[in-house]
């Protein structure tokens, strides 16, 4: 039960995010619109959480997803509905602003 917790929230063995983003993977951030406009990482696409299942067709399946939110809850929920949706390789990026450092 707790190896669930941690992988649906993204704990575990540390996750190089530079390295996937700079072999393509996509930032998908689960953020409102409004949250989105305040401020976010360039070149992610921002779909809101309750507008994601809905959505799927804009993120390629064959390229490695990356999600974030502002503090990480609903980028775990956004990590969960994109692997029951058949995305192989996600990951929780946690908050945006920690994930943008992690980038750069």
């Amino acid at each position: 039960m707790i190896q669930w917790l941690k992988n649906l929230l993204g704990i575990g063995p540390a996750t190089d995010f530079k390295a996937l983003y700079a072999s393509g993977a996509q930032i998908i951030d689960v953020r409102t619109k409004s949250e989105y406009q305040s401020g976010h990482i360039k070149g992610s696409i921002n779909i809101p959480l309750q507008s994601l299942s809905v959505s799927l067709s804009k993120i390629k399946k064959d390229k490695p997803v990356i999600t974030c939110c502002a503090s990480g809850m609903r980028s775990a929920s956004a990590k969960s509905i994109l692997k029951s949706n058949g995305y192989n390789e996600v990951y929780n990026g946690g908050g945006w602003t920690s994930l943008r450092n992690k980038l750069t």
